[in-house]
């Protein structure tokens, strides 16, 4: 049998395994992540299953460490809490990528089997591994049983001849790779890669390669182990593993030689991983960002490659590089190592440990039309942002980094390149705007809000900030208001707001007048407001007046009156009954700004 087989056949049960077999395989360590993770436990729940051996079983956040994303910090709170009620060990945000956790850790091992909320979880093949990705059902089945069922696929066996080419990382050669056999080429097949000179590979690269397996349709890519590798996971684990090799009669359904002497420094374009082509073809293509990290160069060797170009040099003006490593410990070696002064020294940001980036994670994202050289596996179209994203080695991200465009290390020029201050420059036109009379006096049916304190996130939440239009946001006002959560489709245009103390108290965002303004909102009333909410409304010509509290009581005033304010008088009347009062009116600058329709 082949690696794959062996592994398989031994967490079977099975004294042998061939292609097409279809068993019931062990799992030695079963992970969800805060993607996914919470469907795992409501699937769990949802069947009534328990989990089989807690000890076996473990969260990972590492899409998102630090929830800045409401949804992943609420999937992450479900998941701590189903944690603890089952004694569950979880990795925190604190920790970084789970896949490299599992290997430094040794909670995967050469001939071990691992399974993972993550599609990269085939990573483990770098120490001769099974790993997989699997979905939500397969990995809730896993935690149930401890066991999933597999089809045994078909091997490949790849031979790297020749000798490889001075500065030829190992992101350079997967990259071959999938110029060589696209995404489809190897679909569904195992590959072992052998080789002279791949024996001489630290785990850091066959991590690099190994986790790429996904991108080119592999279940995924092993190499043998070494003794130089069983060394290296026993200085990082403290624990001896044995060799795992295929029997020397193991049978392949491919046997592929290519001569790596011929491989050159690649780039992958925007769009694809598979749609790769020699640096030189796109070399000075101006960049906006960088990134080096994730699952597939975030590992010290990787930082420090980049640490070595960036020493003593700076990051090109305009352009922005992020850097993450894919663990805490790592993070906390390139301190002792003095990487990360280096970093912060060039002018690169430097974030906790995570997948940043190539998940859309904590940092990393570009924006439209960005353009990005990053050090991932996947730069689909919307993976790691709007923008558009290269793919490329640690050191060329670096060079590209300090140059202002795309290059090699040999080639960073001594001044970068610039930004041209017309090329990126939108023409600026003043935008007549007719003049409408705004009315001084206004009806309309009350909303009484009777609440001190109602903030700027009650109005309006934080997760709706990135709108910037505003007919958009009058949807989302009072949304986050406890008991007002329908305030948006029950409102009518003209309706006027009647609420308490220090209305708008918070934060200084504009969205929390504008959402008002969206529904037609005709006047708010308040016995005060917060201090940059008054000043933003008054700006928006937002109508804003405050009152006495013991006018309600005078008034009668109940929730759906129709009710007058005059803002020139502050003559307030209760059309239901005809009672009328006086509220503070607007002072002569509010007036101004209003009539104006505002500040600008």
């Amino acid at each position: 049998m082949n690696i794959i087989e062996k592994i398989i056949a031994t967490h079977s049960n099975q004294a042998i395994v061939k292609p097409g077999d279809i068993v019931d395989v062990f799992i030695d360590t079963r992970a969800a992540r805060d993607f996914g993770g919470a469907n795992v436990v409501k699937n769990l729940m949802d069947n009534g299953l328990s989990v089989a051996d807690s000890s076996k079983t473990i969260f990972t956040f590492d899409c998102n460490p630090g929830g800045s994303d409401q949804k992943y910090a609420a999937n992450q709170h479900y998941c701590r809490q189903f944690a603890r009620e089952n004694g569950i060990r979880v990795y925190d945000v604190d920790a970084g990528i789970g896949t490299h956790l599992a290997i430094d850790k040794g909670m995967s091992w050469p001939g071990s089997t691992f399974v993972s909320t993550d599609s990269h979880a085939n990573i483990m093949g770098a120490i001769a591994s099974f790993g997989q990705g699997m979905g939500d059902q397969d990995i809730a089945a896993a935690w149930a049983k401890g066991a999933v069922w597999f089809k045994v696929p078909a091997s490949v066996k790849i031979i790297l001849s020749g000798k490889r080419p001075d500065g030829l990382s190992a992101k350079d050669i997967v990259l071959n790779f999938l110029s060589i056999f696209g995404a489809n080429k190897l679909l569904g097949y195992s590959i072992e890669i052998y080789g002279e000179e791949t024996e001489k590979f630290n785990l850091a690269e066959r991590i690099t390669i190994s986790s790429m397996g996904t991108e080119m349709g592999a279940i995924i890519i092993l190499f043998p182990t070494s003794p130089a590798l069983l060394e290296e996971l026993r200085h990082i684990t403290g624990k001896d593993f044995f060799p795992v090799v295929a029997d020397s009669d193991a049978i392949y359904l491919k046997i592929i030689e290519i001569d790596m002497s011929k491989f050159v420094v690649m780039v992958a374009k925007p769009g694809h991983p598979h749609d790769d082509i020699s640096i030189d073809t796109v070399r000075n293509q101006k960049i906006d960002s960088g990134f080096i990290g994730s699952c597939t160069n975030g590992r010290i060797e990787d930082l420090r490659v980049a640490a070595a170009i960036l020493r003593g040099r700076k990051v090109a003006p305009g352009v922005v590089l992020k850097i993450v490593p894919a663990t805490d410990a790592i993070w906390t070696q390139a301190m002792d190592e003095g990487l990360i002064q280096i970093f912060k020294e060039a002018g690169v940001m430097v974030s906790n440990a995570g997948c940043a980036g190539c998940a859309a994670g904590q940092v990393g994202q570009n924006g439209p039309g960005e353009v990005t050289i990053s050090t991932g596996n996947r730069n689909f179209e919307g993976k790691q942002g709007k923008g558009f994203v290269y793919l490329a080695s640690p050191a060329v991200v670096a060079a590209s980094a300090v140059a202002g465009f795309i290059t090699t290390p040999d080639q960073i020029p001594e001044k970068p390149a610039l930004f041209s201050p017309t090329g990126h420059k939108s023409p600026v036109t003043r935008q007549e705007k007719a003049k409408v009379e705004k009315p001084t006096t206004v009806e309309g049916n009350v909303w009484i809000i009777p609440k001190d304190d109602i903030d700027t996130d009650m109005i309006f939440h934080n997760r709706y900030l990135t709108i910037t239009d505003i007919k958009e946001m009058g949807q989302y006002a009072f949304d986050n208001l406890k008991g007002f959560e329908d305030f948006a489709k029950k409102a009518n245009a003209g309706d006027i707001v009647v609420t308490q103390k220090n209305f708008g108290a918070g934060s200084s965002r504009q969205q929390a007048v504008d959402c008002f303004l969206s529904l037609g909102i005709s006047c708010i009333l308040a016995e005060s407001y917060g201090a940059i909410y008054e000043r933003n409304a008054i700006n928006a010509a937002m109508p804003i007046l405050t009152y006495s509290p013991e006018i309600i009581t005078q008034m009668e005033l109940q929730n759906g009156d129709p009710i007058r304010v005059d803002f020139v008088t502050g003559k307030l009347t209760n059309l239901r009954n005809q009672k009328t009062t006086q509220v503070d009116k607007f002072y002569d600058a509010q007036l101004a700004i209003y009539k104006n329709g505002g500040l600008l």
